[in-house]
């Protein structure tokens, strides 16, 4: 049996926790069981999620699947955000440099 590999992050903005699991695979992003382009109807709430996805550049490198509690709309895309960046700019090594570029 193979083990596949997952990362999992938290990340909190106002009074929203996302709980975020980064899996291998083709690049779908679920928020609750939803796809994010349907969980999310505000196209900058979606930019929001992305933003971390397109610096790291792992968009078509791994599944994204966050569950988000609390808070609106707003504070919920900025956990899910902060989730995948604590998490995938990570996957990087070189994070730390990155992010303050």
């Amino acid at each position: 049996m193979v083990d596949t590999v997952q990362y999992i992050a938290t990340g909190r903005r106002k009074n929203s926790i996302a709980r975020v699991r980064m899996i291998p695979g083709e690049g779908k992003i679920v928020v609750n069981l939803r796809p994010f382009e349907n969980y999310f109807s505000r196209e900058s709430h979606r930019l929001i999620i992305m933003q971390p996805v397109e610096l790291a550049k792992i968009g078509q490198k791994f599944d994204i699947y966050a569950n988000v509690q609390g808070g609106g709309t707003s504070g919920q895309a900025g956990a899910v955000r902060l989730g995948i960046a604590s998490d995938g700019l990570h996957r990087r090594g070189d994070s730390k440099n990155f992010i303050r570029s």
